[in-house]
């Protein structure tokens, strides 16, 4: 691993930062549903010569000379997610996956139209439509949710009825916090009836798609895809969007650029490729298994000791905790306590939460990156051990301390890549 020792010189200050974030990534718990640790190789990728150039446009066509081997690696990028997620053509340059998802936008759709997708409380996401982003100025969003928060359905013959309403041109399946999967295939139906393009962003559940975990929505005739290339992928902080013919491609590629983004983050894009190499291997298909066993194991243990969970349980990497129901506390007290004894995860709105997205109801863990450090079911039941004792003794400092020694003690076991300080 990099010994670091230019920036020790060069700049203490933020030196002593990243030892400090290693040494808290290898001695605590990352529940987080979202992160996840790279490879020793993706890492050295993106510290690479790849960030001393500029690329704008794509392989072939460039805007600057000197692009031999930025094609080759964005090409690889291309190819490689192709062939991951059965896509007929992929753009590797979006920067996040936020702007994937409004380059789709701008690609596919006129000021004014209507998209329809997931209510974030029911485990949507920001740039899905809510109010307090810009994408609502100029497009219109309307909501579907789950019927039964218990059981985490979704109202389909409720969606056929608003979509026949709205006539929304994107129908948009894709969420941050919620347990179950989608049915594709009854949401390819609706939007069929009513001439939509169907859109799926699987930024939470990339890595379970690749690793054949999890259905691949182009299996049931969706137009597009985006997502993140990080979380379950366990790639570089970025973007990418799929799409099932090269048309609806080229409409994405211009939208990208030059339409919403300047040059391409070369390092970024030369990692993906990395990332999408690995995902390719059959050890990566055991991975993305056993991060819903891992997910399905810790649902079913904390439920037996009276937690109470969003849709009883989870299909996927990540459960949803109501913390109100469970300890009359809300999500953000208990992210608190959990910090307390190095165990990190993220309060989170529940159905139709009354409280507010700051100090909301509920509280998100996920699987993903204890899962990449080796952890296996029996390591669940601990974790979850840990997280009860926590909470029940949460006025006791000396329990808490107790705790968080035993988290330290029990993490150490468990290398993290590239967070060895």
């Amino acid at each position: 691993m990099p010994t670091y020792e230019h920036l020790r010189k060069e700049d203490p200050e933020i030196f002593a930062a990243l030892t400090g974030e290693m040494r808290r990534q290898q001695d605590g718990v990352e529940l987080i549903a979202s992160e996840n640790y790279i490879s020793a190789a993706v890492m050295e990728t993106m510290a690479s010569v790849f960030n001393n150039k500029y690329s704008e446009g794509y392989p072939g066509r460039r805007y600057y000379g000197g692009q031999e081997f930025t094609d080759q690696a964005e090409t690889l990028a291309i190819e490689r997610a192709k062939t991951l997620f059965d896509a007929g053509h992929a753009n590797v340059q979006p920067h996040a996956g936020a702007p994937a998802n409004i380059a789709v936008y701008f690609a596919l759709l006129e000021p004014g139209d209507t998209v329809m997708s997931m209510d974030l409380s029911h485990g949507g996401h920001l740039s899905h439509g809510h109010p307090v982003t810009y994408m609502t100025k100029i497009f219109r969003f309307v909501r579907y949710k789950m019927k039964d928060p218990e059981t985490g359905a979704i109202d389909y013959d409720a969606m056929r009825t608003v979509a026949r309403q709205e006539k929304p041109k994107i129908l948009l399946a894709g969420f941050s916090s919620y347990p179950r999967e989608l049915d594709y295939a009854a949401m390819k139906a609706i939007a069929d009836e009513v001439g939509a393009i169907t859109m799926a962003d699987m930024a939470h559940i990339a890595g379970l798609i690749a690793g054949k975990a999890l259905r691949n929505p182009f299996a049931d005739g969706f137009d597009v895809i985006t997502t993140t290339t990080h979380k379950t992928l366990r790639g570089p902080r970025g973007g990418m969007i799929l799409t099932r013919t090269p048309e609806i491609g080229q409409k994405i590629d211009k939208a990208v650029f030059p339409g919403f983004q300047g040059g391409p983050i070369m390092q970024m894009v030369a990692a993906k490729a990395v990332a999408f190499g690995e995902a390719l291997q059959p050890e990566f298909r055991v991975y993305a298994q056993q991060v819903i066993r891992n997910a399905s194991f810790l649902a079913a243990f904390l439920m037996r000791n009276g937690v109470k969970l969003v849709t009883n349980g989870t299909d996927n990497h990540l459960l949803i905790i109501d913390c109100i129901r469970s300890w009359n506390l809300s999500g953000g007290a208990v992210e608190r306590v959990l910090d307390q004894v190095n165990i990190t995860t993220n309060k989170n709105m529940i159905p139709d939460d009354p409280r507010k997205p700051m100090d909301p109801s509920g509280l998100r863990i996920g699987a993903p990156a204890v899962t990449t450090r080796g952890m296996r079911e029996p390591e669940m039941e601990i974790l979850g051990t840990f997280m009860l004792r926590a909470i029940e003794h949460r006025g006791d400092p000396a329990t808490l301390r107790d705790v968080r020694e035993e988290v330290t003690a029990f993490c150490r076991k468990f290398p993290v890549p590239g967070a060895q300080a």
